[in-house]
């Protein structure tokens, strides 16, 4: 099998002359900075470099890690959840559609990075998950995650000076969290119900100047969707909430980008600040938005001792001046913007970027001199996703899947496809994929003929679930 997608673009160039003109220049970018379906961002720099993570729900492998030197070529360079033996088990137990791996956040603590996120799905509830890691550029350097048992999901890990360590999740309710064993402390302290808007979330703490600054998400993630904030000067509270909230969204506006909202705040190496936060191209109505939610890149201001600033999410945006373009980032991964184009004769595994729906079959998927090999699954695409009982033709087991992130609306994608059934109803083909309730696909299938004798055929079939 061979696959080629070649993503089309536009390229432009702008040769200015004064000093000021190359200023601009080299503030300006565009939004997204990761195309796709990305939502729930959260980013960090270190040293040099920044570090983001996005949500995958069932997806596997899960929990992306991408790396950037300038901010705008983001390279894909681990996932934090990669292996079945780190939660062994936990997909093929998970049948909703939209459960799975919700909303991580990352940081960087004294030498290590930490993946604090939460998977739905479990008849036993939320179970809380924290990978460690000294290297990000490697999937196998990410460790079997300690788990723990929180209520609400969204969390975020923040280290105070005295050395405890806090979980907050959606609510917005704290707790300590033992690292080691993954206790947390009871009972969780209430923290702020933000300002009124449904489904405070996806909360980050931030120290600074001796304030707590607490950033949620609240009126859910669609088009009231927004950022709020709200500081206290102890870590419990009690929080006052920022007078001119919400700090960022896109509401009530005409802008391409809506859904703006889930942020998160860093610095870059000169000290200037920026966040992330997801949205979608969807503007100005919430109808179509074939790529998802994808994260996006604003500038900020946060001057000693005030409330940050957030600039509003745009296609085009300026901010503070960026690094030079570099894509020295190591890994085997590709970059956002680079397209595909495969015929896996000389490979050993797929593409990083690639991602099944669920964790795969053992031997679903296979190399061999003519290309990828995929062994066909059970069920097709759909199959009966809700079912409790069952299994064998909810998916649940792994579908014969394997997709990319679709990154524009105008692209090219071609397969070459070598398909030999051996039963009636055996298909293959390309699909459109959103869930095993939503996709559109177009197939090669064998069915029974319409002949006396009902000789098996080829036929071409365009399905839309």
């Amino acid at each position: 099998m061979k696959i080629s997608s070649l993503v089309q673009g536009l390229l432009s160039s702008l040769c200015l002359g004064t000093a000021l003109a190359d200023q601009l220049a080299n503030s300006t970018y565009y939004n997204p900075i990761l195309p796709g379906w990305h939502s729930d961002p959260s980013c960090i720099r270190v040293d040099d470099t920044y570090f983001c993570v996005t949500s995958t729900f069932i997806a596997f492998p899960g929990l992306p890690i991408y790396a950037s030197k300038d901010l705008r070529n983001w390279r894909l360079i681990s996932h934090g959840w990669s292996r079945e033996s780190q939660l062994p088990g936990i997909s093929w137990n998970t049948y909703g559609q939209q459960d799975g791996m919700y909303a991580a956040t990352l940081r960087y603590h004294e030498g290590e990075f930490f993946l604090i996120c939460e998977y739905l799905g479990q008849e036993d509830g939320i179970i809380g998950v924290l990978f460690r890691t000294t290297d990000p550029f490697s999937d196998d350097a990410w460790s079997d995650p300690v788990t723990f048992k929180p209520t609400k999901i969204d969390p975020d890990i923040f280290w105070d000076d005295d050395g405890k360590v806090y979980v907050a999740t959606q609510g917005i309710i704290l707790q300590e969290l033992n690292l080691e064993t993954g206790e947390l402390s009871q009972p969780p302290i209430s923290l702020w119900n933000g300002t009124g808007g449904v489904w405070p979330e996806g909360p980050h703490i931030y120290k600074r100047d001796g304030w707590y600054y607490l950033l949620i998400a609240e009126g859910g993630t669609e088009l009231d969707h927004s950022v709020t904030i709200a500081r206290a000067k102890n870590i419990e509270g009690p929080y006052e909430a920022y007078a001119n909230n919400p700090i960022l969204t896109n509401r009530g506006t005409d802008e391409y980008f809506q859904t703006v909202g889930h942020g998160d705040l860093f610095t870059d190496t000169e000290g200037n600040w920026w966040g992330v936060a997801l949205a979608t191209r969807c503007g100005p109505e919430y109808k179509n938005y074939p790529m998802g939610r994808e994260t996006v890149l604003y500038p900020a201001r946060w001057e000693e001792g005030e409330w940050p600033v957030l600039q509003n999410v745009r296609g085009e945006m300026e901010g503070w001046p960026l690094p030079a373009e570099d894509k020295s980032v190591p890994g085997d991964g590709p970059f956002n913007d680079e397209a595909d184009e495969f015929d896996f004769e000389s490979s050993s595994a797929l593409p990083k970027h690639f991602v099944h729906w669920r964790v795969p079959r053992d031997g679903a998927f296979s190399f061999t001199d003519k290309g990828l090999q995929i062994v066909p699954s059970r069920n097709n695409l759909t199959g009966v996703p809700y079912s409790e009982t069952d299994v064998v033709l909810t998916g649940r087991r792994g579908l014969s899947f394997v997709g990319r992130r679709q990154t524009h609306t105008l692209f090219d994608f071609t397969v070459d496809l070598d398909f030999t059934p051996r039963e009636i109803g055996q298909e293959a083909g390309i699909t459109v994929f959103l869930t095993q309730a939503n996709h559109i696909d177009v197939s090669v299938v064998l069915l029974r003929g319409e002949d006396a004798d009902k000789t098996p055929k080829l036929s071409l079939r365009l399905r839309a679930e």
